[in-house]
């Protein structure tokens, strides 16, 4: 938004259906490879462990219940990035649907979630080191800080991980999670899946609101639907694929937990690297190290990358203080933007070092804000996209699980209500949606009916 009394240049829109999105270098293949990335990365290397804690054996329910969950939610924002590809993601689809003020809230929400997430992740990757060298708390912190610098540093310099080199991770990953698997079921045992709730049914719900960290990612790739050769093909594709590997992926390394380290799950700081120690012997702490900081390392800089661009576009349109909208151009570095999210990843840190806890508070603050942002997304959906068929259906079923994660979230919605809260309050001292004129925008559906137009009202 310019200043009162300056020229306004007409806000960009998303490419309609009916209008081919300009072509992209993503195939299915590599979105296949980042989603697994984005969705499977650090959410497998700690909390299979975390649930066990929390729920024991029935947490192998609670991972069942997001596999199926995933798959709604899944194709309900592929479809969403292929009718709508634009980098703004879940918040254009709620500035399409709703207006600016739920636009700018979405992404408060999704802006302020990656630094605690970040921090958590880089945490996570600290225990691998630890457990391989030793150190405790120094070394986890000091893993997470480097971790924090490189990323911070990589994407300074304009760097991405690009879809070839993503693909190779994700090889990684699926290797490791394989070998680690299939090593360790011999040292499975029945009596580990006993008492199979010990915590009561109940817990089950709070693994859940747990694992939601693991199924997060879904909604992140939308911002790069415009990048797919074709994204009414390939981004579909890729989804799928990517639901079918995840879900296998996650069910497997999870059942391994439970059935191999029994009560151990719940102490195990590192799970991959017990469970290959298991299979290959102590050195395999090593290699599950290595792989855990890599893997680490590509879906913090997918992260940051999405922030810095997004806090760039929501300075550019005054939903945060405009001096964050330079770099957020093609082609250009957010560096101030990327400046504002790395700052406030090593405050997390700093907070959770002094205060001597964990990284589960910071994965269930992250994912109440995922939670909120799929909330509005979905909702969004269900007024952008055709009215009839199979996918309608999925958004309506994902609408349900939402509701679900919503409850299951409890108290930890309290951190995305703040922040919704002052998106709102910095919504009205900036004088938006009160006053200025009215846009409106159509944007026109495919259903089977004849063609729907959807009017978007934009306040100045």
């Amino acid at each position: 938004m310019s200043e009162p009394g300056m020229s306004e240049p007409p806000p960009p829109s998303p490419q309609s259906p009916h209008r081919p999105a300009p072509a992209g270098r993503l195939t299915a293949l590599q979105g296949t490879a980042l989603y697994v990335g984005a969705v499977l990365g650090t959410g497998v290397i700690a909390l299979p462990a975390l649930a066990a804690e929390t729920a024991g054996p029935a947490s192998l329910l609670a991972w069942l219940a997001l596999v199926v969950v995933s798959a709604p939610l899944a194709a309900t924002f592929a479809a969403l990035g292929a009718r709508y590809p634009d980098a703004g993601g879940v918040s254009t689809y709620a500035r399409l649907a709703f207006g600016e003020r739920t636009a700018a809230v979405v992404g408060w929400c999704f802006y302020l979630a990656v630094p605690p997430g970040a921090t958590a992740a880089a945490l996570f990757a600290g225990s691998y080191t630890e457990a391989a060298v030793g150190g405790g708390t120094a070394t986890r912190t000091v893993t997470a800080v480097v971790l924090m610098a490189i990323v911070t540093a990589v994407n300074t310099a304009g760097l991405r991980v690009t879809g070839r080199l993503q693909l190779a991770l994700s090889g990684l990953l699926i290797a490791l999670l394989l070998g680690a698997v299939a090593l360790s079921l011999p040292q499975a045992r029945t009596e580990h899946l006993e008492p199979f709730a010990p915590h009561g049914w109940a817990a089950i719900g709070s693994a859940a609101a747990l694992l939601v960290w693991s199924f997060a990612g879904w909604e992140a790739i939308t911002h790069l639907a415009a990048e797919f050769r074709d994204p009414a093909r390939d981004l579909p594709r890729a989804t799928a694929a990517a639901v079918v590997i995840v879900g296998v992926l996650y069910l497997a390394v999870a059942f391994a937990v439970v059935a191999v380290l029994g009560a151990g799950a719940a102490d195990a700081d590192a799970p991959l690297g017990e469970l290959m120690a298991r299979g290959m012997g102590g050195n395999a702490r090593l290699l599950a190290a290595a792989a855990a900081l890599l893997l680490t390392l590509g879906t913090m800089n997918a992260y940051y990358a999405g922030a810095a661009k997004l806090g760039a576009a929501l300075g550019r349109d005054r939903a945060l203080p405009g001096w964050l909208g330079r770099g957020g151009s093609a082609g250009e570095i957010p560096r101030r933007s990327l400046g504002t999210v790395s700052s406030l990843a090593f405050l997390s840190l700093l907070v959770v070092t002094a205060a001597h806890t964990d990284a589960r508070p910071l994965v269930l603050l992250t994912t109440g804000s995922f939670v909120t942002v799929y909330a509005i997304g979905v909702a969004a959906a269900l007024r952008l996209l055709p009215r009839r068929g199979a996918i309608r259906a999925a958004a309506l079923a994902a609408l349900v699980a939402v509701a679900a994660l919503l409850v299951m979230s409890g108290r930890y919605l309290l951190w995305p209500l703040g922040v919704a809260g002052a998106a709102l309050l910095y919504q009205r001292l900036r004088g938006r949606g009160t006053t200025g004129r009215v846009k409106v925008g159509r944007v026109r559906e495919q259903s089977d009916t004849p063609v729907e137009v959807v009017e978007v009202a934009e306040t100045g």
